[in-house]
């Protein structure tokens, strides 16, 4: 088993240019990155599944559990790519908007937009956003072959950024057939998560799920427009894991709401079991500088203190100047704040949550909500070195994680992939053991596992949630507290009893 970290606030870091090498790679691992993105909205398929195979291998190598998560594109409008070099927008500067066709570029003077009926689409007097949202036009006018702009906000343009045309005008939805074509491709690479982009309604995330067949990965919604927010806790119920996209977002609802919808998705996506990835720019100076803004570490510290279980880096690391040196940055702030973080509060707030929760949530889960609930309770007062959870899915684990225990969490499971999804929740160390026929067996050697990978010792107490295997429809619904003793052989083997 993997030495267990003591950062809890696990990395998801982005793969391009800059950090698909192997030697990389393993920097970005052993500098603490737990999942790698990969984002499906550059470059052809086939790039994209031979960054997962070299993560795979990579990761096999350095002996570190590394989830990988694809990023569908979603109906999300694009440039046409701008110079390898980058372009710089002035303010004030005029500058043509046209519909792309084969083989046109963008640049200083004119912007090619993937989008057919762009013209159709724009009236004077819009602003439209570029990459982010911290590059800006506004409308002057629209003719037949061009709309015509003025530079309201400069930036630099690499690539191939966003286009942010307004939102109530594109009648595109999501999943697009081209979403499901890539979902289609990731499945047979063996990702162990999907976000899927622009997620309006839980139906998006319906239809996202049925396409993805009886045995999909994690399926991630990113919420990153106002219908998403407006319909938080219905896609919540039908997702594994949400991620607050901060930079759509931003151009799609007030910029002022931001951090208070940010606090939100957080506190009711941990309540529902679920992890929060919060993305967009948290150490986007650290693309071209050796440290980060102020600000920057201000953010990741508050994303810290509001209980995300993920933060992630996105041309931090796939275009930035020192991928690796970013990654052990953003493990030192978060370990940093976690020290100040509340978490006997924390556990007692979610314990008065639950109570509303319960209501619409199935026999199972209101089970294994009652038992995580119990197991955190017990957990504290009985003072235990370490909570085990036993789980096939990962269910059983991401319950008492929502609680933000101070003693560490073990998820033993027979599943390798379970394993790697564990990899993007909060303060819990992945380790894959046999599956076992018995409850007791089932305690037993994950107890052993996790004297053996060095997280408990003789002496110690554990609490362990565990379910029968027999049972039809598996639940968690044991809770254990296991005494370590050494065996009367003397040979010093701390053994369950």
């Amino acid at each position: 088993m993997e030495r267990r970290a003591d950062r809890r606030t696990k990395i998801v870091a982005t793969i391009g240019p800059a950090s698909e090498s192997p030697k990389v790679l393993a920097s970005m691992m052993e500098a603490g990155m737990d999942m790698a993105r990969v984002s499906l909205a550059h470059g052809p398929v086939e790039e994209t599944i031979e960054r997962i195979a070299q993560i795979r291998a990579v990761a096999r190598q350095v002996g570190r559990t590394v989830g990988v998560l694809a990023d569908l594109p979603g109906p999300k409008v694009r440039a046409a790519s701008f110079p390898d070099a980058g372009v710089m927008l002035e303010q004030g500067e005029r500058i043509e908007l046209v519909p792309s066709a084969a083989g046109m570029g963008s640049d200083n003077r004119r912007i090619a937009v993937d989008q057919s009926d762009l013209l159709a689409i724009l009236q004077a007097g819009d602003s439209v956003s570029l990459g982010d949202g911290g590059t800006s036009l506004l409308v002057d006018s629209v003719g037949a072959e061009r709309a015509l702009a003025t530079v309201t906000t400069g930036g630099r343009m690499l690539g191939r950024p966003g286009v942010s045309l307004p939102p109530e005008r594109l009648t595109a939805g999501t999943p697009t057939a081209e979403d499901l074509r890539m979902l289609a491709a990731m499945l047979d690479a063996g990702v162990d998560a999907v976000a899927l982009s622009f997620v309006r309604s839980a139906d998006d995330m319906r239809r996202f799920r049925s396409a993805a067949g009886s045995d999909a990965p994690m399926l991630v919604a990113k919420i990153e427009t106002q219908q998403a927010v407006d319909s938080l806790e219905e896609i919540l119920a039908v997702s594994d894991g949400v991620m607050v996209a901060r930079g759509d977002l931003g151009i799609r609802c007030a910029l002022e709401d931001v951090p208070h919808y940010q606090k939100r998705i957080i506190r009711s996506g941990v309540a529902h079991g679920r992890p929060v990835i919060t993305a967009t720019q948290m150490l986007e100076s650290m693309v071209r500088a050796p440290v980060p803004t102020r600000a920057e570490a201000t953010d990741v510290a508050n994303a810290v203190f509001d209980g995300t279980s993920a933060v992630m880096l996105s041309g931090e690391t796939a275009i930035g100047h020192d991928p690796a040196l970013v990654v052990a940055t953003m493990a030192r702030l978060a370990a940093r704040a976690e020290e100040d973080f509340d978490y006997l509060g924390w556990g007692r707030n979610l314990g008065r949550t639950q109570a509303a929760l319960a209501a619409d949530a199935s026999a199972d889960v209101r089970i294994t909500g009652a038992i995580s609930a119990a197991g955190w309770r017990a957990a504290v007062d009985a003072d235990v070195t370490a909570i085990i959870a036993c789980t096939n899915t990962g269910d059983t684990a991401r319950a008492i994680s929502r609680f933000r225990p101070t003693m560490p969490i073990l998820a033993a499971t027979p599943s390798e992939r379970t394993a790697r999804q564990l990899a993007v929740a909060w303060g819990i160390t992945p380790v894959v053991i046999e599956r076992r026929e018995t409850t007791d067996e089932i305690v037993w050697f994950a107890v052993m596992a996790a004297v053996e990978g060095g997280l408990v010792k003789h002496g110690d107490t554990v609490a362990v949630l565990v379910g029968s295997p027999d049972d039809p429809e598996p639940t968690t619904d044991v809770l254990r507290l296991v005494r370590i003793r050494e065996e009367p052989s003397g040979h010093g083997r701390a053994t369950p009893r």
